[in-house]
């Protein structure tokens, strides 16, 4: 197996408390897999992530990606966050560049890395422009054309599309499916959205707060270019509110 987490918790030290973040988690992700990570706000969602891309040490437990165990963040994944982290002196194509400068590549190959991942995105007339020039959703792809130029053997994704309007999130969906169906990088990526998480997802990892533990994972047989209007997205949909036992119109505030 690619990505092996095994009985992982994380304990936080609060007003002198200990808190559980996460508690005896094990979970295994295969390569090229599109996993979500479903849940409420403090179910751990985040932390596992976090575990996973060695950014928060675990408690207990263990992470292993490809027999590796991880002690740290590596340079071979990338994540993308929510505020998209362009740096705003940047053009689009600077900072698409930002991860292969610390590569010492002649500029032109520099460019022509670029370019390739700014056309991927569809940003290929934008590329002089900065980040205070584009829409929500154009630097949104901008931070994924600089996340894929550096060739990451993991994306990790921390709820990317939570800022936008829906217009634009349905977009952005799209946009990933695509892309992950051309480069099959694992992605694990984090969502309170539960169509968001049945749309993308080929697996779906369900967790429930405290402490934050998984509840269930479910697989989504539906093929790419799913239609979000056909009974068998609702079908998944709706097993979903019946492992958090909520009726639907629970569900909106529960996950926010």
């Amino acid at each position: 197996m690619y990505i092996e987490v095994k009985n992982v918790s994380k304990d936080f030290k609060q007003h002198g408390q200990i808190f559980k973040a996460l508690s005896d988690v094990s979970l295994d992700i295969s390569k090229g897999e599109f996993l979500c990570l479903l849940g409420p706000s403090g179910c751990g969602k985040t932390t596992l992530l976090n575990a996973i891309a060695g950014f928060d040490k675990i408690s207990s437990g263990s992470v292993k990606i490809d027999g590796q165990e991880v002690k740290g963040p590596s340079a071979r994944n990338t994540t993308l966050f929510q505020n998209y982290g362009l740096l705003p002196w940047r053009t689009v194509q600077s900072n698409v560049e930002l991860g292969l400068e610390s590569r010492k590549l002649a500029k032109i190959e520099m460019h022509e890395i670029s370019d390739k991942y700014i056309n991927l995105v569809g940003l290929d007339a934008f590329k002089k422009n900065y980040p205070h020039q584009l829409s929500g959703g154009m630097q949104q792809r901008v931070a994924i054309a600089r996340a894929l130029a550096v060739d990451p053997e993991i994306l990790f994704m921390d709820e990317p599309f939570g800022a936008l309007d829906v217009i634009t999130r349905a977009n952005m969906q799209d946009e990933i499916t695509r892309i992950w169906q051309e480069y099959k990088k694992t992605i694990i990526f984090v969502t309170h959205d539960i169509e968001e998480a049945v749309y993308l997802a080929d697996r779906i990892v369900i967790m429930a707060p405290n402490p934050g533990r998984i509840k269930a994972v479910i697989k989504v047989s539906l093929g790419r270019g799913r239609d979000r209007d056909v009974k068998e997205f609702f079908n998944i949909r709706d097993n979903i509110l019946d492992i958090f036992e909520m009726k639907n119109h629970d569900a909106i505030e529960y996950f926010l």
